[in-house]
C-alpha cells in the first residue's frame, strides 16, 4: 500500500499575500482522497522525532538556535517565514515523515511525503522556506539503521539543491544529482556530484530527452540501494519562481519516467513533493497530485 506522510501542521499560518503557497498541502491531501487516489489508510501523521537524527546532518548549535528561537535576524529574514514554535515543529515533524517514509519505501517500493524537499538548509543554517534538510536527514538516518549503503539523491526541483550539496560534499556514500534552471535561485550554486543547468524556457521534450539521457546511466554507474526523488512541480511554464517551461503534461512525464525507472530497477524510492508556486492554486495541486496517481498506477 502506498504510505503517505500528511500532517496538519504542514499547513502553516502565514501572513496575508505571503508568496509561499502554505494551503497546497491541505488541498493537496483532499484532492487525493476526493478523486479516489487514496483512502484514508494511506496516509499517517508523522511525529516530533528523535533528535539525534537531525544533529547527525545538522550543526548542534544551529538547531538549537532554531529550537530556541535564537536565529540572528539577517539569518532569519534568509529562510523566509516569520519564525515561531510551531513553524520548527512543523519542520522537525516533515523530517520525521521522511524519516518513516524511508522505511515504507523498503516494505512497499516507494513512499511520498506532502511536504517536505527543503533542500536548501544546509548543515549550518536555513534559507529559501527551507530549515532542516529532510530527505538529507533520510539518508543519514537509513546509514544508521544500516538499511541502507550507497544513496542517490534525484533532486529535479527548478532550484538547486544547494543545502544538499553541501551537506554531502565530502561524502561519496550519497550521490547528489540535481537538475535545474540555470538562472534561478540559488544564484550562487553549490558543487553537487552532478548538476545541469538547464537554460531558460527549456521545453518538455529537451527536458525529457536529458532526464532519460542521465539517470539511467548514473543508476548504472553508482549502483544506490536507495533513492530520493525531489519532485518541485516549480518546473511546469506557469511557476512565479521558475525560468523552466514544462507543460503539467511534460512534469507528468518526468515523474512518469523517474518512478518507472526505480520500479523496474528494484530500488526503494522516498518522494518530497519540494516546490510549485504557479499563480493558481489548481495548477499547482493537479501538478503534485500526478505524482501520486502515478505511484499507484506504477506500483500497486
Amino acid at each position: 500500500m502506498l504510505k503517505i506522510a500528511y500532517h496538519p501542521i504542514y499547513n502553516h499560518p502565514l501572513p496575508e499575500g505571503h508568496r509561499f503557497p502554505m494551503i497546497k498541502y491541505e488541498l493537496l491531501s483532499q484532492q487525493l482522497l476526493h478523486e479516489g487516489t487514496c483512502i484514508p489508510e494511506n496516509f499517517f501523521e508523522p511525529e516530533i522525532p528523535n533528535d539525534k537524527y537531525i544533529v547527525a546532518v545538522h550543526d548542534p548549535e544551529y538547531f538549537y538556535d532554531l529550537l530556541n528561537i535564537k536565529i540572528p535576524p539577517r539569518e532569519a529574514r534568509k529562510i523566509g517565514f516569520p519564525l515561531t514554535e510551531d513553524l520548527v515543529e512543523r519542520e522537525r515533524i516533515i523530517a520525521d515523515g521522511t524519516m518513516k517514509c524511508c522505511h515504507y519505501a523498503l516494505d512497499y517500493g516507494i513512499s511520498m511525503n506532502i511536504a517536505g524537499g527543503t533542500h536548501h538548509a544546509y548543515s549550518d543554517r536555513g534559507e529559501a522556506f527551507c530549515m532542516l534538510n529532510d530527505q538529507a536527514i533520510g539518508a543519514r538516518y537509513l546509514q544508521a539503521k544500516k538499511l541502507a549503503q550507497k544513496i542517490l539523491i534525484v533532486d529535479l526541483d527548478v532550484h538547486q539543491g544547494n543545502g544538499t550539496a553541501e551537506i554531502f560534499q565530502n561524502d561519496a556514500s550519497v550521490y547528489t544529482f540535481s537538475m535545474h534552471g540555470e538562472s534561478n535561485y540559488p544564484f550562487k550554486k553549490e558543487q553537487s556530484d552532478l548538476d545541469i543547468s538547464l537554460p531558460k524556457d527549456t521545453k518538455d521534450d529537451e527536458y525529457l530527452f536529458r532526464l532519460k539521457e542521465i539517470l539511467p546511466t548514473l543508476i548504472q554507474q553508482e549502483k544506490p540501494d536507495f533513492i530520493f526523488y525531489l519532485s518541485g512541480v516549480d518546473v511546469i511554464s506557469s511557476d512565479k519562481l521558475g525560468t523552466l517551461a514544462l507543460s503539467i503534461k511534460g512534469c507528468k512525464k518526468r515523474d512518469a519516467f523517474v518512478l518507472e525507472t526505480c520500479y523496474q530497477l528494484q530500488i526503494p524510492v522516498q518522494c518530497s513533493m519540494g516546490g510549485g508556486y504557479s499563480p493558481g492554486i489548481r495548477t499547482i495541486v493537479d501538478a503534485h497530485a500526478n505524482t501520486y496517481r502515478l505511484a499507484q498506477e506504477i506500483y500497486f
